[in-house]
């Protein structure tokens, strides 16, 4: 019962996030969880949590901008241009 309690305080509290804010909140959470889990110590579940919140961070702010995608080119640089139809 106490865990239901908590995942649903959780889950109304990101609902009024920005999906950016959204993104990185799932993505440090989720960084932490495999960081910790990979190298069983404190210092990779930091290293997740920040890797994942970046990355979550950019997925979301993609999400915040519609018809617009997030490419890679061959030279491994980002950018955001329409999503073809």
């Amino acid at each position: 019962m106490k865990k239901a309690v908590i995942l649903a305080v959780i889950g109304l509290s990101i609902a009024s996030c920005t999906p950016t804010q959204q993104g990185a909140g799932i993505g440090a959470a989720s960084g932490a969880v495999i960081g910790g889990a990979v190298t069983g110590d404190v210092r990779g579940a930091a290293v997740g949590a920040a890797i994942g919140g970046v990355s979550g961070a950019l997925i979301g702010s993609v999400a915040e901008q519609p018809g617009q995608c997030y490419y890679r080119d061959r030279y491994g640089r980002r950018y955001i241009d329409a999503c073809p139809r």
